[in-house]
């Protein structure tokens, strides 16, 4: 169902910088409450800063002379191998007391927060079905939809900073995802509908129409045989609105992904040559092997490979003529490397070594932002969370930081065109 978002800024760097940058100073700022899911939780200089920004928000509650507390919601998926081995079963997941705060997760003790009501849960089920999203919602009326965890990777990471109606969407997916079930989180009190600040980075636009795409977690994997058909994926609304836009792509696709081994996506993206559609990815040529060949037997350099066979295969062809004499559209694959640099020029700190931003753009028109790779583990396995935007402006802006952000942090593996 559409609705509408004012966009206030996208932000790229590392996950760290953006953390620091964006992300603590909107929550130090909270007035009421925050909601904060990533899927991945490790001490790292990001949990450093983020209990930092917790205790000054703590100590900003305290001064206040209302004496409420500001209620903190923290959840995440995976910690480690054990927890994740061990993690309970129960769809309401795990919430960790107080005593555990800082021996499990490197959060402050309680008596440190005293300002906060602060509750944190995990989501996992075996095998595979991490719960992959993250969000932060400040106030029930700001979501920042973040591609990084908190975690200690220096990756080039990307961040989508919105208010408007589909706030809504996401507060209710918190509830029904994250704070239901036995022993619930409970729903987080807000203050309702806020003028927004005038903040942002140029990329500032109204009213733009959107979709909110959830896609939920499935225990059964589908695994099929390599002479076998691949199982159709799971009829997500995030699923279903990508292949959506695959399909009626008419001018160019681009993918910006850490990998590329969902066979619907390849079998989409090849379609999209033969109806003459341009495709462009930027993805990562050695990124989670490990997971790759557990999640999907394959890895994202084997897929590039493979797609690259199939488009010259097409091209020696020639037009078709049962299509109408269309030529293959261009096929351009990089893969992303960091900038041989002692200091990042996106991010003041570390260089990032590899791209974890996830982002599809469909004709210069609709843009996906979210937690959602083109892996066999996003499209069958994992939940995910994403948001498509509809809007030239906001496509071509964020393009354009996007490409000046890459400078120099692509290495081309294959241009049909040769240029």
């Amino acid at each position: 169902m559409e609705t509408t978002a004012n966009i206030h800024s996208v932000t790229l760097g590392t996950g760290h910088s953006i953390y620091t940058s964006t992300l603590l100073p909107a929550i130090e700022a909270a007035q009421h409450s925050v909601i904060l899911v990533t899927c991945f939780w490790a001490r790292s200089q990001t949990l450093d800063a983020l209990n930092e920004s917790l205790l000054k928000l703590s100590s900003s509650a305290l001064q206040r002379s209302d004496g409420k507390k500001i209620k903190v919601r923290i959840g995440f998926s995976s910690s480690s191998l054990f927890q994740k081995l061990f993690h309970t079963s129960s769809a309401s997941g795990q919430i960790y007391p107080p005593s555990q705060w800082t021996s499990k997760l490197g959060l402050l003790s309680q008596e440190d927060l005293g300002g906060l009501d602060l509750q944190i849960k995990s989501q996992f089920f075996l095998p595979f079905s991490v719960w992959h999203p993250k969000f932060v919602i400040i106030d029930r009326k700001r979501v920042f939809l973040p591609s990084c965890n908190v975690s200690w990777e220096d990756w080039f990471e990307g961040c989508v900073e919105f208010t408007g109606p589909i706030v809504q969407d996401f507060l209710k997916f918190w509830r029904q995802k994250w704070g239901g079930g036995e022993g619930q989180l409970g729903e987080v009190e807000g203050v309702g509908q806020v003028e927004d600040g005038d903040v942002g980075d140029g990329l500032r636009s109204n009213d733009v129409p959107c979709k909110f795409l959830p896609s939920a977690h499935h225990r059964n994997p589908n695994f099929r045989l390599p002479w076998q058909q691949c199982a159709p994926p799971p009829t997500t609304t995030l699923n279903l609105e990508l292949q959506r836009l695959f399909a009626d792509a008419k001018k160019e696709i681009f993918l910006q992904t850490p990998n590329v081994t969902s066979p619907p996506v390849l079998n989409a993206l090849v379609e999209a040559l033969k109806r003459g559609v341009d495709v462009k990815i930027t993805t990562s040529e050695r990124l989670m092997i490990l997971e790759q060949l557990v999640t999907a037997g394959t890895t994202t350099a084997r897929c590039m490979r493979w797609l690259i066979k199939r488009h010259q295969v097409l091209s020696k062809r020639g037009p078709d003529e049962e299509a109408g004499l269309i030529k293959p559209g261009r096929l351009h694959i990089s893969y992303y490397q960091p900038k041989v640099v002692t200091q990042s020029s996106i991010s003041g700190g570390a260089e990032p070594v590899q791209s974890h931003f996830k982002l599809t753009v469909i004709d210069q028109h609709a843009i996906v932002f979210g937690s959602g790779n083109m892996d066999r583990a996003s499209w069958y396995t994992s939940q995910e969370l994403g948001v498509g935007f509809y809007s030239n402006g906001l496509v071509a802006k964020t393009l354009e930081k996007l490409e000046t952000a890459l400078e120099g942090r692509k290495k081309l593996l294959y241009d049909s065109e040769g240029k």
